[in-house]
């Protein structure tokens, strides 16, 4: 089948890639040439495990190809995936600029029939409006729309694309179904569940999921909290709760706070959605207010640690993205304490291993180490932020000899607490206190 990606960032990248690999000829377009010129050339412009081998493994099989033509595109395609951008606008709302300046090109471009599925994250009612201002009488039977939403996990995201745990088709027609459930195939001959729906519902299930799981991570912080302020342990906590199989275990990982361009963004989406509709939706917004306690929290935590003494320190940081397997730092609880070490006047030195180049675009003079050694050594203290796999192992005793002073903020409670205890550190976590 003949499908044409329509704008080569995260979830057009690892989607277009993903349904060459199911055996179908992919176009990936888009309007930046600069990007177009990289891909051409074997640069994937996001660091994501595995999208590079499965990049250029389609594109040297001929199936996937990357392209600024747009009109070529879409007049060659049977299917016309949307994945551009929808950055948050005012209000909370989705920002639905450059979805719906692709739905006029397809408009001007449409030569047969297609179907347009919509892979970017966009409120209700959205699918109708580019059905209405693509279609008229003389293109009426020529469009079928899906809405076909993306459950992407940064860091684990080919993974994800190529074995998902479901598959959701909102469609306008039962021809644009079948069509779909031809891409899928693969995954359908697999027993992946996929879930045939309005458009509505498609549309809200994408909402609906992340704004749950911004739920449970702003209920484990609280809990943590908690355990914090009576010394409980929110590891044994959450294990005992995600046995549970009505809990789960997934997301019950206390931290600094979500970020990342999905949870915030989706869950002031699902808000706004709901002050359309004049409803409220309580529980989502106290989860969006609990995750900037969070941040500011473990801001509270550093200033504790350090008797509030930040001026003239030197604050090692490691990690920088907003979570591991990535180099995406929006809305990275980071930014907030390397905002406030800056305010009160601390030299920040910091070490991710893939986000250094992109939190520099936000902090230009900000020191980013090529190693962690470099950012820890001659530091006051040192603050976990991301939960890199090379943190988790971090040989203590080395850190303690390139430390000035031996002062530990671990936000992610991956550091044994008894070999911090056993070397003298002063360190704070997230509601695990050594017992």
């Amino acid at each position: 089948m003949n499908i044409a990606v329509i704008g080569t960032g995260y979830v057009g990248l690892v989607s277009g890639a993903g349904l060459s690999d199911f055996g179908h000829n992919v176009v990936c377009t888009d309007i930046d040439k600069n990007k177009i010129k990289n891909l051409n050339e074997g640069i994937i412009p996001i660091y994501e495990p595995g999208l590079e081998e499965l990049v250029k493994r389609n594109v040297n099989s001929g199936r996937l190809k990357f392209s600024n033509d747009l009109d070529y595109s879409i007049k060659h395609a049977q299917i016309i995936y949307i994945a551009v951008g929808t950055p948050e606008g005012n209000d909370g709302e989705p920002n639905l600029s450059s979805i719906f300046d692709v739905a006029r090109a397809i408009k001007s471009n449409l030569n047969s029939y297609k179907i347009i599925c919509t892979k970017s994250t966009v409120p209700l009612g959205t699918g109708k409006k580019i059905l209405d201002l693509i279609t008229n009488k003389k293109s009426n039977n020529k469009v079928s729309y899906v809405s076909n939403p993306e459950f992407l996990r940064e860091g684990s995201a080919v993974k994800d694309f190529l074995w998902p745990d479901r598959v959701v088709i909102g469609a306008s027609s039962v021809k644009a179904f079948k069509f779909m459930k031809d891409v899928y195939r693969p995954l359908y001959i697999n027993e992946t569940p996929i879930i045939e729906t309005s458009i509505e519902t498609a549309e809200l299930i994408k909402y609906a999921s992340n704004a749950f799981l911004s739920l449970k991570i702003s209920y484990i912080n609280e809990i943590a909290n908690i355990c914090d302020e009576i010394g409980a342990d929110i590891h044994t906590v959450s294990k005992a709760m995600g046995i549970d199989g009505r809990i789960s275990p997934k997301f019950l990982h206390p931290g600094p706070g979500f970020g990342g361009s999905c949870f915030p963004k989706d869950a002031k989406a699902m808000i706004a959605i709901a002050k359309k509709l004049k409803l409220n939706i309580k529980t989502v917004e106290s989860a969006i207010e609990a995750n900037e306690l969070q941040k500011q929290r473990m801001i509270y935590k550093l200033e504790n640690l350090l008797n509030n003494q930040l001026k003239g320190k030197t604050i090692a940081i490691l990690g920088l993205s907003f979570k591991a397997q990535t180099d995406d730092v929006r809305e990275s609880p980071a930014i907030n304490m390397i905002d406030h070490l800056l305010i009160k006047k601390s030299k920040v030195k910091a070490f991710d291993p893939a986000a250094g180049e992109n939190m520099k675009k936000l902090f230009p003079k900000l020191y980013t180490a090529t190693k962690w050694e470099d950012a820890v050594k001659d530091a006051d203290c040192l603050i976990i932020m991301t939960e890199w796999n090379e943190f988790r192992g971090l040989d203590l005793e080395k850190v303690k000899d390139l430390m000035k002073s031996h002062y530990v903020l671990d936000c992610r409670n991956i550091l044994k607490v008894n070999e911090l205890e056993k070397l003298g550190f002063s360190y704070d976590n997230v509601g695990h206190k050594h017992q």
